[in-house]
């Protein structure tokens, strides 16, 4: 899941953004504070979405509210111009003035600034879970990602609030032809998705273009409107411009879309297309923040798999799952009909109680292991049906800051088999808690992290952190009266050693797709469906599935360093505050971090 972390923005500028929040403003007076202020507030014009999603829309940044972000060539061109003028004013700081924990933010803020230069350097792609070579894909493009954004991040309470999304409507249509030109443009560079990507695309384009009535972004305006007394106007107003401008525009770029389907090939790597495998080096950094070639990650996860499936082997064999591999019994386990939920509306509505009540019962279990505990409310949905096709099978959202909209943990229920009740409880704990929602709640309440530290993500941390997460779970208990449970923890593991493999796979040692899908069949059980949901997720998204067992060996790696060299002073409630208080970070910058903890002297 993404964020970012800061300083609160001062001066007139930010005042009425911070209005909202005044408890999360940070108390000192950084000699950074005015760079950051910058960062941050450059950051939330370039992504008026992200404003909106932390609840930084109002006061001065008001009329961010009525706006999206520019997708046009000229405005990918400003960024690229913006990371490097950034970059080159963070570089100048003098470092000997700043204070231990200033030099972590300042060394966070300069590795995302040289992590975007490097990806930037390519005149191809977009982004997803992190770079993409693609701009529109399954998981990439503002028609997947905008209609969610407005239905359940743009808040209508006043007229003016329903004036702005009529706004931004109208910016969703020059968004996507935006990007339909930029892929025009990428297609005759030779960055083309592979077809069975396109596939994935045409069918949630086809769900999207709809007529007025049956357009998500026109009911959502028209029944919120309508619950504020504001009447039938704006319903009205939203169908006129969805059918005058959003739908062509949809249908457009569905045409592009097909169009290139005809010539598209089945190569799954980013390695087909010119400067492939530059490009999978570069991102694969990006979204680890470890220096591994693909080589070097390829096999440390299959070093990891042999040991995560030996012991899994034992507890299959105390449960009487004896015969075949551990592949083909978790495959057997997975089908058997006691542990999976009917693939209806209410099976799937029992799925998220169950989820929420878990994440309820280790809430209460943290204060034992945690000094701080997030002060926001958490809870579980469904993945709207529109865009489950494409969607990831599980991802979390974080609240916003002034904490009005709550930490949103979704599960792709488009076919309930895929999650058995073993796996939907480990998956629970990575996304909400101790998880995603944990780290990213501290980071949020945090009042002396800057603002642009808040926001600022990295998935090596953030996925390694969640995954670090899971083992913690088993550690205090949550699978002692649920053997099953434990056995769908260690799965999750194998699930994240597997994912280095075939990511290096398909992008480096040019796998094919049903290769990959097969190996996560056979190597875990995977149901089909659901292994090429998650393959699908890497050829758009490169490199970033790697970072979660990275991540958490790295976790796991710093706390056995610090449990060898303190002995009985180890605690593990400091521990975990040492890890967490400076937020997310580049893993070699955490590394840095553990170790001065662990001699005392950070």
């Amino acid at each position: 899941m993404p964020t970012d972390r800061r300083q609160f923005l001062a001066g007139t500028a930010a005042a009425g953004a911070l209005g909202a929040a005044p408890a999360l403003r940070a108390q000192s007076s950084s000699p950074l504070s005015a760079l950051f202020d910058d960062l941050v507030q450059a950051q939330l014009r370039r992504s008026p979405e992200l404003a909106t999603n932390l609840g930084l829309d109002t006061g001065a940044n008001a009329e961010l509210r009525a706006r999206l972000s520019d997708q046009s060539p000229a405005a990918v061109a400003a960024a690229k111009a913006e990371t490097l003028a950034e970059l080159k004013r963070l570089e100048a700081v003098n470092r000997r003035a700043l204070s231990p924990d200033e030099q972590v933010d300042l060394d966070a803020l300069l590795y995302t600034r040289r992590s975007a230069a490097d990806v930037q350097r390519f005149d191809f792609g977009g982004s997803g879970y992190g770079p993409s070579p693609y701009v529109i894909s399954q998981q990439t493009g503002a028609y997947q990602s905008v209609p969610d954004f407005l239905d359940t991040k743009h808040r209508i309470e006043t007229a003016g609030d329903a004036d702005a999304y009529l706004q931004r409507l109208r910016a969703f249509g020059r968004q996507m032809d935006a990007q339909t030109g930029r892929m025009r443009a990428d297609v005759g560079k030779g960055v083309v998705p592979p077809d069975f990507l396109l596939d994935l695309t045409i069918v949630q384009l086809e769900k999207l273009a709809v007529p007025a009535e049956q357009a998500l972004v026109v009911r959502s305006l028209a029944t919120r409107a309508a619950a504020k007394g504001l009447g039938e106007r704006y319903g009205r107003d939203a169908a006129a411009l969805y059918t005058a401008e959003v739908l062509p525009a949809l249908q457009r770029q569905l045409a592009y879309v097909r169009e290139v389907r005809r010539s598209a090939t089945h190569d799954a790597g980013i390695w087909k297309a010119p400067q492939g495998e530059a490009f999978y080096a570069v991102a694969l950094r990006a979204n680890t923040t470890a220096s591994m070639s693909p080589a070097e990650v390829h096999r440390f996860g299959l070093d990891q798999a042999k040991a995560i499936t030996a012991r899994m082997d034992a507890l299959l064999r105390a449960q009487g799952y004896t015969k075949g591999s551990v592949g083909a019994r978790m495959a057997a386990l997975t089908r058997n009909p006691k542990h999976l939920f009917p693939n209806t509306a209410e099976g799937k509505r029992q799925i998220i109680a169950l989820c929420n009540e878990r994440l309820a019962a280790i809430k209460g279990r943290l204060p034992a292991v945690f000094e701080r505990m997030p002060p926001y409310a958490f809870e579980v949905r469904r993945v709207p049906p529109q865009t489950e096709a494409g969607a990831a099978g599980a991802f979390a959202q974080q609240p916003s800051l002034d904490g009005t909209r709550p930490g949103l943990v979704y599960f792709n229920l488009r076919d309930s088999a895929d999650w058995p009740r073993f796996d939907l409880v480990t998956t629970t704990y990575h996304e909400g808690l101790p998880g995603h929602q944990m780290e990213g709640g501290l980071a949020l309440s945090n009042t002396r992290l800057p603002l642009i530290r808040k926001i600022n993500c990295f998935s090596g941390y953030g996925e390694g952190w969640a995954l670090y997460s899971e083992q913690l779970a088993d550690e205090i208990g949550m699978y002692d009266d649920d053997p099953l449970g434990r056995i769908g923890y260690l799965k999750a593991q194998l699930f994240r050693a597997n994912r280095c493999v075939v990511d290096t796979g398909l992008h480096q040692y040019r796998w094919s797709r049903e290769r990959a899908i097969q190996y996560f069949i056979d190597a875990q059980g995977d149901t089909r469906g659901d292994a090429a949901r998650e393959i699908d997720r890497y050829c758009a998204n490169p490199g970033q599935a790697c970072s979660y067992k990275i991540g958490h060996s790295t976790f796991v790696d710093i706390r056995e360093r610090a449990k060898a060299k303190m002995g009985g002073r180890f605690d593990l409630k400091a521990f975990h505050t040492a890890v967490l208080r400076h937020g997310r970070l580049p893993l070699d910058v955490l590394r840095q971090v553990g170790e001065r903890w662990t001699n005392g002297s950070g």
